[in-house]
């Protein structure tokens, strides 16, 4: 399977994408904000980052731009749940900036596997 990154700087958030995703076989991999996330990245040859966009020290644009950047050839899921204001799209924003899907929170396990088999080009 997959070895998959996930950057989410809420604790609960990371334990629950963690779940789903060993369950499917997966290899995971967790960061708390997008720094973090650029250092596991360089440290481990990941096929898949799912990132959240909101988050202290380096928020999720900034790291998809900056993963694009260093390889782009990695997949990209961004999840958001809208922050404090729902006055922009942050999800429609990172597929423009380099996501290869978006996601909105609260997950859902069946939403996440099938994002995750078609970033990965696989079956559902």
């Amino acid at each position: 399977m997959a070895r998959i990154l996930v950057v989410d700087d809420e604790e609960i958030v990371r334990f629950t994408l963690r779940q789903m995703l060993e369950k499917e076989g997966h290899e995971v991999f967790e960061a708390a904000n997008g720094q973090e996330a650029l250092n596991c990245f360089e440290d481990s040859r990941v096929n898949l980052i799912i990132t959240d966009i909101i988050m202290p020290e380096k928020e999720g644009i900034e790291t998809i731009v900056e993963l694009r950047r260093r390889r782009p050839d990695v997949k990209i899921i961004a999840v958001s749940g809208g922050g404090r204001t729902m006055t922009m799209d942050y999800l429609e924003i990172a597929e423009r900036l380099g996501a290869d899907s978006a996601l909105a929170k609260p997950l859902e396990r069946q939403a996440v596997v099938g994002a995750v088999a078609r970033a990965l080009g696989s079956s559902d």
